[in-house]
């Protein structure tokens, strides 16, 4: 897509230790049409009637025979017989060679660039460019669409704050909880338990990892590193005897990283030691994905979605809209916010490198969200979305609020469904 100028400028300065990461079915019906066979004219084969007896002369026209005369003329011959019996219908009429329309095409798949064009007020510039990369994406514009997802027996939440989900919203919001209810449904599962839906404050965890078919690895200020090298999130979560299971991992990481790198930048790091911590980050989550994908690791099939990342600013890069900034620690920017732009541009393009490359799905919650930061009612904001939009923030500024998270549960369940 075009690059979306200061998109995420509001990552530029996120160094909060939690940060987190953070489109209309265009499925037209098929047609089918197909020319009448022609009909051959039957009625050239029609019998033709016979001609009649002609009909003898009036009695009383012809004056009465003499003796001595010849009789009378008799009629002419009989009449002839009917002429040959009426020849059979003509052969059926030859085939419509004429060969049917086929079906109409399904129509392709949008761009990424195409689901986002004219989405927001303002012309959009500068941001990620993922169709460089030739993804799927789905008729709904949400993610990608990559996968086929159906037959799930486990469902693996991974990830961070948003993930977990925080307070002040009610835990029944949190995505995950909105989400494992409706995977439930779809796909005959074990519902988790009150205690699973619930969040260990002290721990940033959740209260309890397993319960029913769902298990939540999530926890607050997670990075990638996380997921395998430094951590188990992801390994804990899939242990050895439920592998033979197929499931479903959905993760949301990458913003915590990129909270670390914005914290070197403040303290004086060299651009090419920022470099190298943008592309180790990244480089973690492909570890990840390649971990999944080993062959055999799960021998009866495995899914993954995961987000890209998401910011508040709505690509404004002004950070003060948010009345929690300078708490949640925002207060210090970049002498050249424009260099941390570029490599969380990056970082997002490489997120659907890897989706495409291991085949998983991502969701575009980045995009989804420009606009319902906290400049979502400046119209001079590049993501202006207009007088009805809604904020999706909480007050920390980094964490989706209760619309935040049920519009996180739509993106990923649209991704799950088609």
């Amino acid at each position: 897509m075009r690059r979306l100028h200061g998109l995420l400028v509001g990552l530029l300065t996120l160094s909060g230790a939690h940060l987190i990461s953070g489109c209309d079915d265009a499925v037209a019906p098929l047609v089918e049409a197909q020319d009448e066979g022609r009909r051959g004219d039957l009625d050239q084969g029609r019998p033709v009637d016979a001609a009649p007896d002609r009909a003898p002369a009036e009695l009383d026209a012809a004056p009465p025979p003499t003796p001595d005369m010849a009789p009378p003329t008799p009629d002419m011959a009989p009449p002839a017989p009917d002429m040959a019996p009426p020849a059979p219908d003509m052969a059926p009429p030859a085939p419509d060679m004429t060969p049917p329309e086929p079906d109409a095409m399904p129509p392709m798949a949008p761009t990424a660039t195409a689901c986002f064009d004219g989405l927001f007020a303002s012309e959009l510039t500068d941001g990620p460019d993922y169709d460089q990369f030739d993804p799927i994406v789905g008729s709904h514009c949400m993610g990608t669409d990559h996968q086929r997802i159906e037959g799930i027996e486990r469902v693996v939440f991974v990830g961070d704050s948003v993930t977990v989900g925080t307070p002040p919203n009610p835990t029944a919001d949190y995505f995950r909880n909105r989400l494992a209810e409706r995977l439930s449904d779809r796909f005959g599962l074990a519902r988790p338990d009150l205690l699973w839906r619930e969040v260990d404050l002290i721990n940033g965890a959740g209260l309890v990892r397993e319960s029913g078919d769902f298990a939540n690895c999530g926890r607050y200020g997670a990075r990638t590193d996380d997921l395998l090298r430094d951590g188990e999130l992801m390994s804990a979560c899939v242990p050895p005897e439920t592998r033979d299971r197929r499931t479903l991992i959905v993760m949301t990481i990458g913003g915590n990283d990129v909270s670390s790198i914005t914290q070197d930048g403040i303290e004086g790091a060299s651009v090419e030691d920022l470099w190298a911590e943008t592309e180790e980050f990244v480089g973690l989550l492909r570890d990840a994905m390649r971990w999944v994908r080993e062959p055999g690791r799960f021998p009866n099939g495995v899914y993954v979605i995961f987000a890209n990342m998401f910011e508040f600013t709505d690509g404004t890069g002004d950070l003060s809209a948010c009345p929690a900034a300078g708490a949640a620690g925002f207060a210090e920017e970049w002498d050249d916010p424009s260099l941390l732009a570029d490599m969380v541009v990056w970082a997002n393009e490489q997120y659907m490198s890897i989706a495409v490359e291991y085949g998983v799905d991502m969701i575009f919650m980045l995009e989804h969200f420009c606009g319902h930061g906290f400049n979502f009612d400046d119209p001079a904001a590049p993501c202006y979305r207009g007088p009805d939009a809604e904020l999706w923030f909480d007050l920390t500024c980094i964490h989706p609020n209760s619309i935040g998270h049920r519009a996180i549960t739509d993106m990923f369940e649209a991704v799950i469904l088609e």
